[in-house]
């Protein structure tokens, strides 16, 4: 069994590696190469990923990551991750990545043609400002191999450098994802 989390904005942060260690998750994909940004708040994170890396970037880098392992269980990803994650599974071997979780991933709003070739469960946040949640998450539980929820938490819920970080959201979450991957193996 191998997880790996797809980072958001901020990188692998050291609240990430504890997630990463809570898991036994084998790997953390981050848009810088693992080094710790320490950005001040969210609006720098996301200000930095637009202007110094973007998605097609992040995206290249998390193909080439996964093309080196010989297999992959889980992907995990978070937010911008989320939805890279989301992109990618329409195209990923099954094979190789046997299923996804995707967390609060807002681009996947602008992606809704994706049709995974694995098992892909969505966590929207309980409201977004740029769209309406409930209808994104009632066109997608239609589309093949997709399962959704909404929690009552807030975009970044599962992230301690997020404005909107619950620690019960967060605690609630990885008892749902321990239970699940203990249920893998």
């Amino acid at each position: 069994m191998s997880i790996v989390l797809v980072s958001d904005v901020f990188g692998k942060t050291p609240a990430l590696v504890q997630l990463c260690e809570a898991l036994n998750a084998k790997l953390i994909v981050d848009p810088y190469d693992g080094q710790d940004m320490r950005f001040a708040n969210e609006a720098d994170a996301y200000a930095y990923f637009m202007a110094e890396i973007g998605f097609e970037v992040y995206l290249a880098k998390l193909k080439k990551v996964l093309e080196l392992r010989q297999s992959v269980s889980t992907l995990i990803g978070f937010s911008v991750g989320a939805s890279l994650v989301w992109k990618l599974s329409e195209a990923v071997d099954s094979h190789s990545v046997k299923r996804a979780i995707c967390f609060y991933g807002s681009q996947i709003r602008n992606l809704t043609e994706v049709r995974p070739q694995i098992d892909v469960e969505l966590i929207f946040p309980k409201s977004e400002p740029h769209f309406n949640v409930s209808k994104l998450q009632a066109s997608l539980s239609k589309t093949p191999k997709v399962s959704t929820t909404k929690v009552d938490y807030l975009h970044g819920f599962m992230n301690f450098h997020s404005d909107n970080y619950s620690e019960q959201g967060y605690k609630e979450q990885i008892h749902l994802l321990c239970k699940s991957i203990h249920e893998d193996t």
